[in-house]
């Protein structure tokens, strides 16, 4: 017979590495803490430290809905709205109110899109990534500097499924490799065959979007 202290140190090693595999392992939540090269594109004002949430102090936050909308155009690539969205999602967690404004504002445009019969998969792709974000930042009780906003944002998305509205995105639009790579970190801490399967995809396609080929890195 196996004694005890040996059977735990035997199975521990296998736990361990079972969780390990579970899911794809991130340094922070994936679509919050990695700020998306965008080579110099506009984006949402930004301050000039290398932490990941180094928003400007000063910024107006009673522009942020407008702002996010004005620089999300049908022309703008998807990295670049992914780095946006990350930034105003962290602008956003300031204030609920102003977060409630920005995510009514994206959400209605999806609502507007399905209602003229024209399905829009970058309105899709906002608002999930602006939920998922959300609920990442809903997730950081533990940090000193979100501790307080964490609560609220996590209650204004417990209703909504981003990842549900970034799989109607692809529906729309097959075979993209940025809305794949997107797909991926959104999926990426809830479904691991999911994570895998979209991150396929945007590798295979890369070679066709030099932003997502330079952003490939944050695929674990």
């Amino acid at each position: 017979m196996v004694p005890q202290r040996i059977r735990v140190l035997i199975v521990l090693p296998i736990l361990v590495a079972a969780m390990a595999g579970a899911r794809p392992v991130f340094a922070g939540p994936p679509l919050l803490c990695h700020p998306f090269d965008i080579d110099g594109a506009r984006s949402l004002p930004w301050g000039s430290s290398a932490s990941w949430s180094a928003a400007q102090a000063d910024y107006d936050l009673s522009r942020l809905a407008a702002d996010t909308q004005a620089l999300l155009t049908p022309s703008t690539p998807v990295i670049v709205r992914m780095e946006t969205l990350r930034r105003a999602a962290i602008y956003a967690s300031r204030d609920q109110k102003v977060a409630a404004n920005l995510l009514a504002a994206l959400t209605s445009q999806v609502h507007a899109a399905n209602r003229s019969g024209k399905s829009d998969p970058l309105a899709y792709l906002d608002a999930a990534y602006l939920i998922e974000a959300l609920r990442q930042i809903g997730m950081l009780e533990q940090s000193s500097e979100l501790r307080t906003r964490a609560p609220l944002m996590r209650e204004l998305v417990k209703d909504l499924d981003g990842y549900a509205m970034v799989q109607k995105s692809l529906l729309v639009r097959p075979g993209d490799p940025s809305l794949e790579f997107a797909a991926a970190l959104i999926a990426s801490d809830r479904n691991r065959a999911a994570y895998q399967a979209h991150a396929e995809r945007a590798r295979a396609g890369a070679s066709r979007d030099p932003l997502l080929a330079r952003n490939l890195k944050q695929l674990t």
